[in-house]
């Protein structure tokens, strides 16, 4: 990995070469293959001490800024983001590669693949709501499906003491549906 260091109102000692130095050493090898060229800029600005780092990897640039009362904090915090791109990037362009289909399977797609089909899954009961069916009538039934998210409400007839159903209709309607 290439890097400069730019100081701005700030000189770059060899404590703070080193330190960038060898932060970046860790996360060059998430950048194999092209080297990436980073320019690593600090400055002091009222005495905060502001870094920010572009790196420039293949067609993509990556940049990151921190500032703090501490240098060397300011710089292990603008790394650790640079990082977090950086695995962030590597793993679009993995899953990227990966779902690209190799010119050997297209070449021989007559003969049977060497994959198993997996079987269909039995469907599953998933329960998504568990609440107290309330006597109401069905008035009261509607404000509560208005008020709500859901397509349907499930509600105790307080007229006939029995379970019923209110659904919303494609036509702008109720539905009741009593057993």
């Amino acid at each position: 990995m290439k890097f400069d260091i730019t100081g701005r109102h700030i000189d770059i000692t060899p404590a703070l070469r080193s330190h960038v130095e060898a932060h970046l050493d860790k996360i060059d090898t998430l950048f194999d293959g092209k080297p990436a060229n980073t320019h690593v800029i600090i400055e002091v600005e009222r005495g905060r001490h502001h870094s920010e780092i572009v790196v420039n990897w293949r067609n993509e640039v990556l940049t990151a800024k921190s500032s703090d009362s501490d240098m060397y904090n300011s710089l292990t915090q603008t790394i650790g983001k640079i990082e977090k791109q950086a695995r962030k990037l590597k793993a679009k362009i993995i899953d990227k590669s990966h779902k690209a289909t190799k010119a050997a399977t297209v070449a021989t797609a007559e003969e049977p693949s060497p994959f198993v089909a997996s079987e269909p899954r039995e469907p599953r009961i998933i329960v998504s709501h568990k609440y107290a069916v309330k006597p109401m009538t069905a008035e009261e039934a509607v404000m509560l499906l208005t008020a709500g998210k859901d397509d349907f409400l499930l509600f105790r007839d307080a007229e006939s003491s029995g379970i019923s159903l209110i659904h919303k209709r494609k036509d702008g309607n109720y539905g009741l549906i009593q057993p």
